[in-house]
């Protein structure tokens, strides 16, 4: 019963603190104050959502070490969570390598947001032209194991 609980426990700390990452995301935004003391809005889509990403990647990396070092887990879950962790941190490295080599192909920035059945490439840029998300798709394709089908281009200024 308290493994259960130690498990439960742990979800609702992550889950808690997800949502005060994202308030404090939210409120550090739109109000940022510069040298001169004036207000300057300061959202930025692909800031913000490595911010986000990056709080929420480290809560789940700070899980799996939970249940790693947790006397009360498992060998099997240990072994799960051990496992989750080489997982995200591969997908981690692929993530960035493709947005960085969307960027060296001349776009000012590029995010990659990947699952298990999809994945979408959001790149700074006002319309792409056929050539260009052709070259994108060409990119994702040479580095990953997603097929035609579930590869997104998405453009976002």
């Amino acid at each position: 019963m308290l493994k259960k609980r130690t498990k439960i426990i742990i979800l609702v700390a992550m889950v808690v603190l997800l949502g005060v990452t994202g308030y404090l995301n939210i409120a550090l935004n739109n109000s940022v104050v510069d040298a001169g003391g004036s207000n300057i809005t300061a959202y930025n889509y692909f800031d913000s959502y490595r911010t986000d990403r990056a709080a929420t990647r480290e809560e789940m990396i700070a899980t799996y070490d939970a249940i790693i070092s947790s006397a009360d887990s498992s060998e099997e879950a240990k072994q799960e969570a051990e496992n989750a962790k080489i997982a995200l941190t591969a997908q981690m490295e692929q993530d960035l390598a493709l947005e960085y080599s969307i960027k060296s192909l001349g776009y000012s920035d590029a995010i990659v947001t990947t699952s298990t059945n999809y994945i979408n490439v959001i790149v700074k840029s006002g319309e792409l032209t056929t050539t260009q998300v052709s070259q994108i798709m060409q990119l994702v394709l040479d580095q990953t194991d997603y097929t035609f089908n579930t590869i997104k281009v998405i453009p976002v200024e």
